[in-house]
């Protein structure tokens, strides 16, 4: 069968090649659309790209995106009580995510030539990360099956929000069901020629193929594909270093590049990693930090037990580290929960509420701190947590276990390929 895949940028498309590679070897034919500034990202892994014009990620959001940040931080969360935000709080933030995210990662020019591409080479299956809901338009419009692959948790598209705001939606009069997303696929699927409207599997998928483990995964009733997550971080090379034996344990600070600069400034991001080594010279740990050039341009000499470094593969350090701190990505988390290594996340900034904190620390191995109370005690405490208290590391070890449990992604691959003859069979 012909498979196509879509993202909306690098990190999103990469936790999707272990799949795409899985069907490759499985003799199905592969194709991943991407922005043309993504060209290089997708052939380096040997798959076949097909370039789409259209800004990158960042130059498309734009400052409106913080209201319905600010929105989604109140009323997008898994602990709220529904019955606390009214039919006016959901409707607020439908009308606000869609012109603030859904439209300008999924625009008119971006869909027409994903659609053209689509109809000329005519998938079986498209698979789709979570922001790229071009590709269930694509599918909708093409008659083919799709899949949407989870990259990152359910909050941090609605799938929960979306939830709530139709229930809400439904105990409305009919005249005035308000549905700014449908409103706006429905439009896009007319304007495509399809006969077909919109449905909810245009935002949840036909099933969703999920790399989270049953334990972490929250509970949406949705056809659910469960898939081991394999780490793949690009063209990596391991460093001399870490072959040399580790002599006191190991902690690894990232931030990857989903904090801004901007946001760097706001939260004091240099201040406080500046202040946390100074705290943490006198211990008997190793400090790995890997960070870029500008975040380690921003801080002043270290200490001699910190080592930093513009880029290890996780994958390669993360079995050698005793805990990591990080800002959230889904690709970091995923790989430090592969190897059973326990966590200290930053949250309460861009998509990544504070209320997903909550949820990650629920499952006892990892712990969370907000960025606007980000300082280097707060750090320094919750680092000495995760490395004294052995339950963190206890249950880091159990997760690790079931996430190395589940189905790989080469099989995987029979279920989707039955999944796709079976839409094929209704038509």
């Amino acid at each position: 069968m012909r498979v196509l895949f879509t993202s909306i940028e690098g990190n999103h498309f990469q936790q999707m090649v272990p799949l795409a590679w899985a069907l490759r070897t499985a003799g199905h034919e592969v194709r991943a659309a991407c922005n043309e500034s993504l060209v290089d990202t997708v052939t380096q892994t040997g798959l076949t790209a097909v370039p789409i014009q259209s800004p990158t990620l960042w130059e498309q959001l734009d400052g409106f995106q913080k209201e319905a940040i600010s929105l989604f931080n109140e009323i997008g969360t898994s602990k709220q009580d529904p019955s606390k935000a009214t039919w006016e709080d959901h409707l607020s933030y439908e009308n606000m995510v869609v012109p603030a995210l859904y439209q300008p990662l999924n625009n008119d020019a971006q869909i027409d030539q994903l659609v053209a591409a689509a109809r000329s080479w005519q998938p079986d299956l498209v698979v789709w990360e979570s922001f790229s809901i071009a590709g269930a338009v694509v599918a909708v419009a093409t008659g083919a099956a799709h899949a949407r692959l989870v990259s990152g948790p359910e909050l941090a598209l609605q799938m929960v929000t979306r939830g709530h705001f139709v229930r809400h939606r439904d105990r409305q009069p009919e005249p005035l069901r308000e549905d700014p997303t449908a409103e706006w696929l429905d439009w896009t699927l007319e304007r495509l020629g399809s006969e077909r409207r919109f449905d909810e599997t245009m935002l949840t998928g036909q099933w969703v193929v999920d790399t989270r483990p049953a334990s972490l995964r929250q509970e949406l009733d949705l056809p659910t594909v469960p898939m081991r997550y394999v780490p793949y971080n690009g063209r990596c090379v391991v460093p001399g270093w870490l072959n040399e034996p580790v002599e006191r344990r190991r902690v690894c600070i990232t931030l990857g590049t989903s904090i801004t600069s901007e946001e760097s400034e706001r939260f004091r991001l240099g201040e406080t990693l500046a202040a946390l080594f100074r705290s943490l010279a006198g211990l008997d740990v190793e400090i790995i930090a890997a960070l870029d050039p500008a975040q380690r341009g921003a801080l002043p000499d270290l200490p001699d037990n910190i080592r930093t470094t513009d880029f290890v593969p996780l994958n390669e350090l993360a079995p050698s580290c005793s805990v990591i701190v990080h800002h959230a990505g889904y690709q970091t988390k995923a790989t430090a929960d592969l190897h059973g290594v326990p966590q200290v996340v930053i949250v309460g900034y861009e998509w990544v509420s504070e209320d997903m904190g909550e949820e990650y620390e629920k499952s006892g191995t990892t712990l969370a701190v907000s960025a606007r109370d980000l300082t280097a005690e707060v750090l320094r405490e919750k680092i000495l947590r995760l490395l004294d208290e052995p339950s963190y590391t206890e249950r880091a070890g159990a997760l690790r276990d079931e996430i190395r449990a589940m189905p790989t992604p080469n099989e995987v691959v029979p279920v989707l390929e039955e999944m796709t003859r079976e839409h094929r069979r209704r038509g």
